[in-house]
């Protein structure tokens, strides 16, 4: 039971500092984002590919924008990692999408990249290459941010406030972020079926 008080502690301690500014960047590029035709690109491996997965759903159904994860397709991500190798898997598959300017890149990454200590070096070498050909880079990170903090033109950092649990607090919180995002007024283009059944049930 201790445990399980202080992780909620925890997490709630880290919601109430979440940079809310920093949120409504990301609503303001996604926005931006739509309105001219990009398509996203969401990024992550362990939970974050996972998270790609779930997010490229919701970025597409509920806020209509058209959006893709490399990890998705398992076929080509372990040709390239095969043959390729893991560093280069993300940016040879942007390039292969044809990335452009136009376009945008979304991290989920606790570490958020960093060559240096060889943490995500494929996240990394994608945003190198994002911002090559101009196109937009927002991510939802952990600890100091990383690489991805570093080049994005948002980004949300979640706060470390216990250094032995930041990896399920940051991708807890991940979700927590996205799922805001395309709930949010200025993204949201289609209810989501339980909220309309209700809506529908009131009546």
């Amino acid at each position: 039971m201790a445990y399980t008080a202080q992780f909620l502690n925890e997490a709630a301690k880290i919601l109430s500092q979440l940079d809310h500014h920093a949120i409504d960047r990301i609503v303001e590029s996604l926005a931006a984002l739509r309105r001219r035709g990009g398509r996203l690109f969401v990024l992550g491996v362990g939970g974050g590919a996972g998270h790609a997965s779930h997010a490229v759903n919701d970025f597409r159904k509920i806020a209509g924008i058209e959006a893709y994860a490399p990890t998705d397709n398992v076929s080509e991500l372990t040709a390239r990692v095969n043959d390729e190798g893991w560093e280069t898997v993300f940016v040879s598959w942007l390039k292969g999408s044809r990335l452009h300017r136009g376009d945008m890149v979304f991290v989920f990454s606790v570490g958020g990249g960093d060559l240096d200590h060889h943490i995500s070096p494929n996240l990394v070498r994608a945003l190198q290459y994002a911002r090559e050909v101009g196109a937009g880079i927002c991510g939802i990170v952990g600890r100091d941010g990383g690489f991805t903090r570093t080049v994005a033109d948002a980004c949300v950092v979640v706060p470390t406030v216990n250094p032995a649990t930041v990896t399920p607090h940051t991708e807890a919180l991940q979700a927590g972020v996205w799922h805001l995002l395309v709930s949010h007024p200025s993204l949201q283009a289609a209810t989501t079926k339980l909220e309309s059944v209700r809506e529908g049930v009131k009546k």
